[in-house]
């Protein structure tokens, strides 16, 4: 197989998590995502990694407001009828507490309204993603760029949506892919294959670590 393109650039790499929020991830939470929490040790270990080496890391969020206006059509019914998921100025749209850096605060709904990345800790970021992908609609391949990334590595909630999704935009953008498949929730034999065929990493996370140790 033909790797040139394709093999990982660790060091000019960052990890993006994907939706790994109260609402989507925690027991009898209101959107559930069974498996997630139970990635969450593997997703831990690949944060700790890129922060002791200060590489990037950005947490992709969705934030539906309360009327519907900005929720994607599968859910907007749902939404405009009372259901709270991922609400702005919420306890269910925060990070679960197990993936925050040290010093944590909550998410600015309005600076993320406005395609803004809010730092949450050192080379750490959050932004808001109106869709499925994390290149739709947001500045997050301008940000990269001009950060000399190449490589992105994911890992994060709901592997067939958001996660999917997010590495096949990145593929159009000719970024290097890692799929991190022991730190998304819902991966699947075909999915795996799938990602493989347009020249996706698929690792598990001891791999990635290893790769950034000294």
């Amino acid at each position: 197989m033909f790797v040139k393109y394709t093999r990982p650039n660790w060091r000019s790499s960052a990890l993006i998590t994907i939706d790994t929020q109260n609402d989507f991830s925690l027991p009898g939470a209101p959107a559930q995502i069974q498996g997630t929490m139970d990635i969450l040790p593997n997703m831990r270990s690949l944060l700790e990694t890129y922060r002791e080496k200060r590489l990037p890391i950005v947490h992709a969020v969705r934030l539906y407001k309360e009327d519907g206006s900005n929720v994607d059509l599968c859910r907007k019914e749902a939404i405009e009828n009372g259901a709270k998921i991922v609400a702005p100025h919420t306890d269910g749209a925060e990070l679960v507490a197990e993936i925050r850096p040290a010093g944590y605060i909550s998410l600015d709904a309005d600076t993320l309204f406005r395609g803004e990345f809010q730092p949450v800790g050192e080379n750490e970021w959050v932004m808001y993603k109106p869709r499925w992908g994390a290149f739709y609609q947001t500045g997050l391949e301008r940000f990269l760029r001009e950060r000399n990334i190449d490589t992105l590595v994911f890992a994060g909630c709901n592997f067939p949506n958001c996660p999917r999704t997010s590495m096949y935009e990145a593929s159009e953008r000719d970024f290097r892919i890692v799929m991190v498949s022991d730190a998304i929730s819902q991966v699947y034999e075909k999915g795996i294959e799938e990602l493989k065929q347009i020249g996706a990493h698929v690792c598990a996370h001891d791999e990635v670590v290893r790769a950034l140790s000294p």
